[in-house]
């Protein structure tokens, strides 16, 4: 087999590798891209690594089985997944409207995965293949392994294990609890054997064997009480540590879903040796003719310096995926990667991004996450930093410091969005002045959110003036460096706590800033989060108070149209907001001196 070539996607590839049949087989609902970005491309070289032989079937057709047999029955299980985003998010906007493109196709072509596709793929496979081993995983199969809340059908579904009729479903990350299952199956244990990984979830008849597990309210409990599903909200939250969490029960009828405690956290050894192995980091060739796959080129030339979050954003599903325990990788590892990707004929001199979910949480450390795990009734960041928590901003600069050194590199920039409540004490400043210096390319991604301190609080966000601290901050030192350079607030609307009222103060902030921001995020309730639960109930989980919720299109539509008010096209429902708030004295200032604007079409439609 030749060094950085593709994983087989056909029998001639399963061929020329001297393959007659595969050890695991991979689906997924997005295309094939050999990038460690990707999910299935990082569990496919994992599992190779590993001496196992694996073979991808992408964006299968699922109206017929034909390509779901092209490679074969596998020796020890399928792995499936919807690809890098759930497949109703991939699919559908806030406001449940079609979307009319997919990154991660070929040509941006939309309407190469179904709706629910893991739930499609695993029983046409069982179809096809009956019994053999099948795995979900993915943040699809990871953010629905127990009862929840579905925005789409607007109701509590049950656990994807038992629609989907999978056998097991890993969650988190994964590449521990697939070695761990491929080596298991290749001793001979059957699927139904596999009952004690963590990482994993599972269903059972019995669970008279199990010790040491929490029972969390059933699913006709959740789904008819929103008491009992804001209590199960609360339970999942509290376990969810590598170190002292607890096995999870649900009771599914007469069935039991049951949530072994998440994997532990990779080493900086096992993290450098998963990003390290030999990727191609190109689209498969099969998809040249369409133009590529569009995702790739936002991460070609980036890189993935670390995993894991502890801000515990209410909304974010990081924690349940990645988990809170930040895991970073070698300097040395990293600069190794570069050195590669400085390579590449089509390096222009650019990292586009060293980062991670949150670029300055790279090397950060905590004695009591190796002790006993991150805390269970503290968050590591809010109100403020903990005192425990030690921030590697030493390492960080002397990161960009070594990528520079490479040949070929000219500038690394950092794109991913940072925490800026994180910049106290001279470390801090040491750091911000550096990357205004060096590694901004003009615009720097932070995310406020929002400028309501009832709405921050309730998504466990920093309060408003640490915000607008930073932002004079950031400010002054750019003056002082002589550079342009300006911040991308990210701003959410509709989030629970979020009114009419408040979206007015956030509409006035940025008349008074001058920002216009381009795009909003219309707040999603993504299954298992705190805000999810928030948005079903209208009660926060972790403190049983009220939150207002809205909830209705037309309410949605009013919250995002006062961010972008100066949009011609948002003014009627900036002008509604405004007579619903007695504010009519703002119209002028948010609407024009005469107020929204009335077209040609618009008065004949009137006339008529």
């Amino acid at each position: 087999m030749k060094t950085n070539s593709f994983l087989p996607i056909s029998r001639d590839d399963m061929h020329r590798h001297g393959w007659s049949e595969l050890d695991v087989i991979l689906v997924s609902g997005d295309a094939y891209v050999d990038h460690p970005s990707f999910g299935a491309a990082m569990i496919g070289r994992v599992l190779e690594a590993e001496g196992f032989r694996v073979g991808i079937i992408a964006q299968p057709d699922w109206r017929s089985v034909e390509d779901f047999k092209k490679l074969g029955k596998p020796r020890l299980f399928f792995g499936v997944t919807s690809g890098n985003i759930d497949s109703m998010l991939n699919h559908y906007t806030a406001n449940k409207k079609l979307r009319h493109d997919d990154a991660y196709s070929p040509g941006n072509k939309y309407g190469l995965r179904p709706n629910r596709a893991v739930i499609v793929y695993t029983n046409r496979l069982r179809e096809i293949y009956g019994s053999t081993p099948i795995v979900l995983g993915g943040m699809e199969a990871s953010l629905r392994r127990l009862a929840h809340y579905d925005y789409w059908d607007d109701s509590v579904r049950r656990s994807i294990l038992l629609d989907s009729r999978a056998d097991m479903l890993v969650y988190g990350m994964g590449e521990k609890q697939v070695v761990q299952i491929a080596r298991k199956l290749k001793d001979g244990k059957k699927i139904h054997e596999l009952d004690n990984i963590n990482g994993t979830t599972i269903v059972k008849k019995d669970i008279s064997g199990l010790d040491n597990y929490i029972l969390l309210p059933s699913f006709s409990e959740v789904k008819t009480e929103k008491e009992k599903f804001s209590l199960a909200t609360k339970l999942i939250i509290e376990e969810q540590d590598p170190i002292r969490g607890k096995i999870l029960v649900q009771p599914h009828e007469n069935q039991f879903v049951v949530q072994m405690p998440p994997a532990m956290p990779l080493s900086s050894q096992e993290l450098d040796k998963y990003y390290e192995l030999p990727f191609t980091r190109r689209w498969h060739p099969v998809y040249e003719k369409a133009g590529g796959v569009p995702a790739l080129e936002i991460v070609r030339f980036s890189v993935t310096c670390h995993r894991g979050c502890f801000g515990e954003c209410s909304f974010c599903s990081l924690a349940f995926h990645m988990g809170r325990i930040v895991q970073s990788r070698s300097i040395e590892s990293i600069v190794r990667e570069v050195k590669k990707l400085a390579e590449d004929k089509d390096f222009k001199g650019i990292i586009s991004d060293v980062g991670g979910p949150t670029s300055n949480m790279y090397m950060s450390q905590c004695p009591q996450w190796e002790r006993g795990g991150a805390c269970k009734n503290k968050c590591c960041a809010i109100p403020k930093k903990c005192a425990n928590l030690r921030l590697g901003y030493g390492g960080i600069l002397k990161m960009w410091d070594e990528v520079l050194k490479i040949p070929r590199v000219k500038r690394v920039f950092v794109s991913t969005g940072m925490r800026y409540d994180l910049l106290d004490g001279k470390d801090g400043d040491k750091y911000l002045e550096e990357l205004c210096e060096n590694h901004v390319s003009g615009l720097l991604k932070v995310a406020p959110e929002h400028v309501d301190d009832h709405v921050l609080k309730i998504m466990n966000k920093p309060p408003f003036k640490v915000y607008d601290d930073f932002c004079r901050n950031y400010s002054a030192i750019n003056k002082r460096l002589g550079k342009k350079q300006f911040t991308v607030p990210y701003l959410i609307s509709s989030h629970p706590g979020s009114t009419l009222e408040s979206m007015l103060n956030l509409a006035l902030y940025l008349k008074k800033i001058g920002h216009h921001p381009e795009q909003v995020q219309d707040f999603i309730p993504m299954p298992m989060t705190r805000s999810t639960a928030m948005y079903y109930t209208g009660k926060d989980p972790l403190t049983n108070e009220r939150v207002y919720c809205t909830k209705d299109i037309r309410g949605k539509m009013t919250q995002r149209a006062l961010i972008q008010f100066q949009d011609r096209r948002n003014q009627k429902l900036v002008m509604e907001a405004l007579k619903k708030l007695g504010r009519m004295d703002l119209v002028a200032v948010l609407c024009g001196k005469t107020g929204p604007r009335i077209t040609r079409m618009e008065k004949e439609r009137k006339n008529t």
